[in-house]
């Protein structure tokens, strides 16, 4: 008889990561071995620390590092764990583990074109790079893809939507492609590669590739919020200035953005095939890179002759 999955599966995965024996094959690079699963898992938590997720709650500001470059700081931790995935292949000394590190460099480094350029019109409408301001920017004139949502009541608002939301859909498809989620899942494709980069590992090193992704995600989804979904503000919610508890509230707004945006990734991922390779090579440098750049000039041009 079919079983059913259990709610509590998940946790039994955790505990099997947890207790499961460490092994190391004989075969593989050791120190190279032990450090990619560090690599893939760390520089997504860092990037974590300048988005700012709240407004304020006792009087402080709910971001933990709000430095002037935030984005910068983001692609360039983000940037990182690619090497964690391609060092796993590496040291692995397997031909499926290789194959899969590989595929996931060249996919991450195309990808990551379209993701930088994809931000440049958001940042030519604000003139910031400092997260906490993007907020503050779409608190006062309204969330940059919804003109419906705040003070968007003239022409030239409605008419900066268009990039703003070429941007936001080249922006989340490559997240996609950057976090390794279907259908730009090649890196671990178990029907060619076995397992892809993680063949050879077991336990909790496994588990940190897993909980890797996941955070990846997770950041992913925060850094979308920020940019495009208005952060923590929702029409009609004072910020935390107004007492601790609206504090909170903002808190519980902004994660529960972050929520829907992790349901539409894992419902993409129960929905649509996989990408052969070549047709996801070329969609990153055929497509999306080109109407990136060309939603620079389109920003461009409508702030030059469309002043406000």
């Amino acid at each position: 008889m079919r079983s059913t999955p259990s709610a509590f599966q998940p946790i039994a995965d955790a505990a099997k990561f947890l207790l499961k024996e460490d092994f190391t094959p004989a075969h593989v690079n050791t120190l190279y071995y032990w450090l990619a699963p560090c690599l893939a898992m760390i520089p997504a938590i860092t990037t974590l620390a300048v988005v700012p997720f709240g407004s304020t709650l006792f009087g402080v500001p709910m971001v933990i590092a709000d430095i002037n470059v935030g984005v910068l700081f983001v692609f360039a931790i983000a940037s990182l764990g690619v090497y964690g995935i391609v060092l796993a292949g590496w040291s692995s000394n397997s031909k499926y583990s290789f194959l899969g590190g590989v595929r996931s460099s060249s996919q991450m480094i195309s990808y990551e074109l379209s993701l930088g350029l994809a931000v440049i019109p958001v940042f030519l409408l604000i003139g910031q790079l400092r997260l906490t301001e993007v907020v503050r920017y779409q608190i006062e004139n309204g969330w940059l893809i919804a003109p419906f949502i705040g003070d968007w009541g003239n022409f030239h608002k409605w008419l900066l939507a268009i990039p703003m939301v070429i941007s936001f859909v080249v922006f989340t498809i490559a997240i996609f492609a950057e976090t390794n989620r279907l259908p730009f899942d090649l890196p671990e494709a178990e029907t060619e590669l076995v397992g892809g980069y993680h063949t050879e590992y077991g336990s909790m090193k496994f588990g940190l590739f897993f909980l890797g992704e996941y955070v990846a995600m997770i950041t992913g989804s925060a850094i979308i919020v920020t940019l495009f979904l208005g952060g923590w503000h929702f029409p009609g919610v004072p910020d935390g200035s107004h007492g601790w508890g609206w504090g909170l509230v903002n808190i519980f707004i902004f994660f529960s953005k972050i929520a829907a945006l992790l349901f539409f990734f894992i419902w993409v991922r129960w929905t649509l095939p996989r990408f052969r390779y070549d047709q996801l090579m070329r969609l990153g440098w055929v497509f999306f890179f080109e109407i990136a750049l060309v939603n620079i000039f389109i920003m461009a041009i409508i702030l030059a002759y469309f002043p406000e």
